[in-house]
């Protein structure tokens, strides 16, 4: 009985993890379209990105488990007609490390994007 709860364990709680994992990694990308849907409404308003969250129409929490940094100018080097924001996963990340969530105005950029490293875990992977 107490080998078939262990064989059972050892294959159900990485299952668990992964599982929990990729959940908290689509809140960063919930978060991510959420900015960039914000972000092309203060293009198309103001002639330019804004360069700061508070310049944005953009009401929801930080995401409880990613650090949100700042935006940037993105490929262009001009805030005018391009940006980049990053999240970048805190604390426990079952065994993941601290990987990034990167979006631009063209969105999800999965070069500078560091979960690319984890498909199991990545919301946009099958």
């Amino acid at each position: 009985m107490v080998i078939i709860i262990g064989v059972l364990a050892a294959f159900g709680v990485p299952r668990l993890l992964k599982s929990v994992e990729r959940s908290k990694a689509s809140e960063a990308f919930k978060y991510m379209t959420s900015v960039r849907d914000s972000q092309e409404r203060h293009s198309m308003r103001n002639g330019e990105y804004a360069s700061t969250i508070a310049d944005l129409d953009f009401k929801q929490a930080d995401p409880k488990y990613f650090v949100v940094l700042p935006i940037e100018p993105g490929s262009t080097g001009s805030i005018e007609d391009s940006w980049s924001m990053t999240l970048r996963r805190t604390g426990a990340s079952g065994g993941y490390g601290a990987y990034e969530v990167t979006f631009t105005q063209e969105g999800y950029d999965p070069i500078a994007s560091t979960i690319e490293a984890y498909p199991e875990i990545h919301p946009m992977s099958r």
